[in-house]
């Protein structure tokens, strides 16, 4: 168990073996494309600081407004081609 983050390990994120005679570039290549689908990143990304409950009301109705204008955005440029 990790003493600063609580992380036992038991959900193995990015878990990767190499085959017998695979090359490094190709392990790496296939960690990185799991890493990425697996949306390792931002979960880090997101528990890497903490955010107050008010904060992350106030981000996630800012994402709601992005989210909507780039929605009317989109039908707009539909209906103008």
């Amino acid at each position: 168990m990790c003493p600063i983050s609580g992380w036992s390990g038991g959900d193995e994120f990015g878990r990767n073996s190499t085959a017998r005679g695979e090359s490094l570039e190709n392990a790496l290549r296939r960690f990185k494309r799991k890493v990425i689908s697996e949306d390792i990143i931002k979960e880090v990304k997101r528990h890497s600081f903490y955010l107050k409950p008010g904060e992350k009301r106030r981000v996630k109705q800012a994402l709601a407004r992005k989210r909507a204008r780039k929605k009317i955005r989109k039908e707009s440029d539909g209906i103008r081609n």
